[in-house]
């Protein structure tokens, strides 16, 4: 587990992130920022602790691989991939502008991404895919899938849930942005989940819950995920969408919404000077 040096360190690193999300939004004049921010810690988490990468060589074997499955949450990865290095910061401003890379989707092709991804539902199979690769060639290395708790609704995820169990993929580890709020509303409302940690252990998962804004609390989850043996690891993380910034905390105004210059200049104040 990361030391309180770490962990202070993480926590600063959220506070520039999620800047950087906002302004690379605010510029784009669209795109999904509730879901975009409730992703931070997460991948905070994964790049900065757990993930075994190197920017300075996307393409290396040994690589984990991560699909960000809930791909409209793709600011949140660009701004992580830029912080560590894979392409530089200042392409952030290009954010769905015409000719750029980064588009409102992930693609492949884009330094450290692994999978175009954005039709919900299809991330965790790609994912399985991949870690059955890495079993047949004997790769020792993860296969991270990212998903939102609205495109659970998807009946893609769960056949993909009962395959990654009857396989017994242990190399496989999920991570449910939990943050309660899909396009439509609330998700208890569009589709109700719960059991939904129940539900994951029916289909034959070893699943663990914890605080998705709370660093102590997903290291202590990943390290945890790793370590399962011959079952699927899911982690169920709590969220709140918009985390961070107060008027846009479980407002659901804001699943595709960019912020203009004066809700920039507000959300900066909150997150501390420039």
């Amino acid at each position: 587990m990361g030391n309180k040096t770490d962990i202070e360190l993480f926590k600063q690193k959220a506070s520039q992130i999620r800047k950087d999300i906002l302004t690379m939004l605010q510029e784009a004049g669209s795109g999904h920022t509730g879901g975009s921010l409730s992703l931070v810690e997460i991948l905070i988490s994964l790049y900065c602790y757990k993930l075994k990468h190197d920017p300075k060589n996307p393409d290396w074997s040994k690589r984990d691989r991560l699909i960000l499955s809930k791909g409209h949450g793709c600011p949140a990865l660009y701004a992580i991939l830029a912080d560590c290095g894979y392409f530089p910061k200042n392409e952030l401003s290009t954010l769905r502008k015409y000719g750029s890379r980064l588009q409102g989707h992930p693609e492949k092709g884009i330094s450290g991404v692994e999978a175009s991804t954005g039709s919900l539902g299809q991330g965790l199979s790609i994912a399985i895919g991949m870690a059955l690769s890495g079993r047949l060639d004997n790769r020792d290395n993860k296969v991270y899938c990212i998903m939102g708790d609205g495109e659970t609704n998807e009946g893609q995820i769960w056949e993909a849930a009962m395959t990654a169990a009857h396989y017994k993929l242990d190399n496989l580890i999920g991570i449910i942005d939990h943050n309660k709020l899909q396009i439509d509303g609330p998700v208890k409302e569009v589709k109700n989940l719960e059991p939904y940690k129940e539900k994951w252990v029916a289909f034959g998962w070893k699943v663990t819950e914890c605080d998705g804004h709370d660093f102590n609390s997903l290291i202590k989850a990943l390290d945890w995920a790793y370590e399962v043996k011959d079952y699927p690891a899911m982690i169920i993380a709590h969220t709140v969408k918009g985390k961070g910034v107060s008027f846009m905390e479980n407002d659901n105004k804001w699943h595709g919404v960019a912020p203009v210059k004066d809700e920039l200049e507000k959300a900066f104040k909150e997150l501390g000077e420039k």
